[in-house]
């Protein structure tokens, strides 16, 4: 497993690039600086989601039918005290297609625990939205969704009707990475970041009804014998303020998921995983 715990400045060391002792840097040393000119400049968009695709787990990344991701999530108020829900989980089934990249499609149920109560429980069923309380009325539910869903657009990006554009290169967490906007055919607008070494996923960003949200990816592992890299740690801003870490200590891949699962009479009493 990589770990993703090294600075801008331990990145410039390694790489064995000149970091200057003091002053600006000259206009002819610009290309010692990390992002601060195009790297590659001949690979398309196109290219980089093919690259990106490959190193997260090809088909099956592409294409998991299903996908349990269970661990922890540390929520952060507007002051900065932090929440612990120890026990989190969300059950996804993938739809084939995904027209718009920031409205629900196939079936999704996120479940959170903070000692013996529950904190947060949210369900989708491919038609209607649950909580805990019930069914959601449609048009809450659609801008809840819009602040949550967009990192799935990764997947169908090489599907028709999809556009692929290179954008400036920047740093995410000191790593050097590629940036490529996703318009998905109903002309909704998605931001990544991969890292150029390896092509890891370290970034998303979006416009969403509580403003502009980004994701930011680290502490990939994996599993034997599983085509699939997860990530472990998942950071979440809306408007550049952090509003939760989820943690991801484990997954499975494609098992069967019954439609019971999404649909919600009444909240549980203890988890149900």
């Amino acid at each position: 497993m990589r770990h993703f715990a090294i600075s801008a400045l331990s990145a410039l060391a390694v790489s064995g690039c000149t970091i200057a002792q003091a002053g600006p840097p000259v206009l002819d040393d610009r290309a010692s600086m990390f992002a601060a000119v195009q790297a590659e400049e001949a690979l398309s968009g196109t290219t980089i989601i093919a690259r990106a695709h490959n190193a997260a787990g090809g088909e099956t990344f592409v294409r998991p039918g299903t996908l349990f991701l269970s661990g922890y999530n540390i929520i952060r108020s507007a002051d900065g005290a932090e929440t612990l829900w120890d026990r989190y989980a969300m059950w996804r089934v993938f739809g084939d297609e995904k027209a718009d990249a920031h409205a629900a499609n196939g079936k999704v149920r996120i479940e959170a625990w903070s000692g013996d109560a529950i904190a947060m429980l949210l369900s989708f069923d491919g038609a209607t939205t649950y909580t805990k309380d019930g069914p959601m009325a449609d048009q809450s539910a659609n801008a809840m969704w819009g602040a949550n869903f967009g990192f799935g657009a990764i997947r169908n990006a090489l599907d028709e009707g999809w556009i692929q554009t290179r954008k400036t290169d920047r740093l995410i967490d000191g790593k050097p990475a590629f940036m490529v906007e996703l318009i998905d055919p109903a002309g909704g607008k998605t931001l990544f970041g991969f890292d150029q070494g390896d092509y890891s996923i370290l970034y998303v960003g979006f416009d969403t009804p509580r403003g502009w949200h980004e994701r930011r990816y680290s502490h990939y592992f994996e599993k034997p014998g599983i085509s699939w890299r997860q990530a472990g740690r998942v950071r979440l801003f809306y408007n550049g303020v952090k509003a939760n870490e989820a943690i991801w200590t484990d997954f499975q891949i494609g098992a069967p998921l019954e439609d019971e699962r999404f649909v919600i009479d009444e909240a549980p009493i203890e988890p149900t995983f």
